[in-house]
C-alpha cells in the first residue's frame, strides 16, 4: 500500500455489506482509496446508514420514480450528482439497476457478481436468485466475478474471478455465505489493481500489468 489514494463513488440499493467491506479495507490500510460519495436507488437502504456512520456524503436517486423510463433520466440524475465530485472509479455495491455512465467514466465503473460470468448472470440474476439457479441447475462450481460495467447487465470485461465449490447439502443461504467470503477478498483486490494503474482494457480482455 502507500500509493496515491483514488476517489471512489459507491452505488448501492440495499444493506451495504459490500460498502462496509470497502470501508473496512480502507480503514485497515489495505486499500489506497477514499469513498467520497454514496448514492442509493432506495431511500430506505441500510447502506445509507453505514455511509453516514463513516462520515461519507450520501444521496438518493429513487428508482421507483423512474419506472418505465426509456430516456435514461435515472442515469442522468446519478451522473449529475457524480459530476460534483472528483471521482476516479465508480463502484457498484449491490446496485440493482442498469446505470449508463457518462463517457468521462468509460472504463471506470466496476461491479461484482456472485457467480462465474457468463453463467448465471444477466437481468434477474441477483442475490438469492443467483444461488438458487446454481443449485437448481446442479452446477458443481459457482464463484465471484469482478468486471467493468457497460450498458448491459453483467456483460462488461472481466477483471478477476474466483471459484467456489458447490456442496451436495448446500442451500442458497449456505452457498451465498461462502461466495460472499470470496467477494470480500476479490473486490478490494480489483479496486487496488485499478488504484495502482495495473488494469489495461484490450477489447473484452483485461490485462493485469506486473508491478
Amino acid at each position: 500500500m502507500g500509493a496515491k489514494k483514488i476517489n471512489l463513488a459507491v452505488l448501492l440499493s440495499g444493506g451495504g455489506r459490500t460498502l462496509q467491506n470497502i470501508i473496512d479495507h480502507i480503514g485497515e490500510g489495505k486499500l489506497d482509496a477514499r469513498i467520497v460519495v454514496v448514492i442509493s436507488s432506495r431511500d430506505d437502504a441500510y447502506g445509507l446508514v453505514r455511509a453516514k456512520k463513516a462520515g461519507i456524503e450520501t444521496h438518493v436517486v429513487s428508482h421507483k420514480l423512474y419506472k418505465g423510463d426509456d430516456t435514461g433520466k435515472f442515469s442522468l440524475e446519478i451522473n449529475k450528482i457524480l459530476s460534483r465530485y472528483p471521482i476516479d472509479l465508480i463502484v457498484m455495491a449491490g446496485f440493482m439497476h442498469i446505470f449508463k455512465a457518462d463517457e468521462r467514466y468509460k472504463g471506470r465503473v466496476m461491479n461484482i457478481h456472485p457467480a462465474l460470468i457468463p453463467s448465471f448472470c444477466g437481468k434477474g440474476y441477483y442475490g438469492h436468485h443467483v444461488h438458487q439457479a446454481v443449485l437448481d441447475y446442479g452446477a458443481k462450481v459457482s464463484g465471484v466475478t469482478v468486471h467493468f460495467v457497460d450498458d448491459v447487465y453483467d456483460r462488461g470485461p472481466i477483471i478477476l474471478q474466483t471459484a467456489v465449490a458447490v456442496k451436495d447439502d448446500d442451500t442458497p443461504d449456505t452457498l451465498a455465505a461462502r461466495v460472499f467470503e470470496q467477494e470480500c477478498n476479490l473486490y478490494p483486490k480489483a479496486i487496488q489493481l485499478f488504484a495502482e494503474g495495473r488494469l489495461e482494457i484490450k477489447g473484452r480482455r483485461i490485462c493485469i500489468r506486473s508491478k
